[in-house]
């Protein structure tokens, strides 16, 4: 059952607030960024914010084994990213 609900419109400009109760209940603060589903008649706003520092260093960590395990090397990087700059 939902708890924290209220109704709300959109402006000419596309824009929508999101009620109070709504933003307290959920610790929505300015600044706030939302990723955004649109289905059928539904719209649904995900909260998102960036990973701790320790979750980016497990992501990093991650990354690196992974890259390891593809046999990938910093200069084959390098490289991937200088072609799609259109630098090679």
């Amino acid at each position: 059952m939902l708890t924290n609900f209220a109704t709300t419109k959109m402006s000419s400009k596309g824009q929508v607030v999101i009620p109070e109760s709504v933003r307290k209940a959920l610790g929505l603060e300015n600044g706030c960024q939302f990723l955004v589903l649109g289905e059928k008649d539904a719209v649904i706003l995900k909260a998102i914010s960036a990973p701790s520092k320790q979750e980016f260093s497990s992501l990093i960590s991650k990354a690196r084994k992974e890259a390891k395990k593809a046999g990938l090397e910093p200069k084959d990087i390098s490289n991937a990213i200088a072609k799609v700059r259109g630098r090679k």
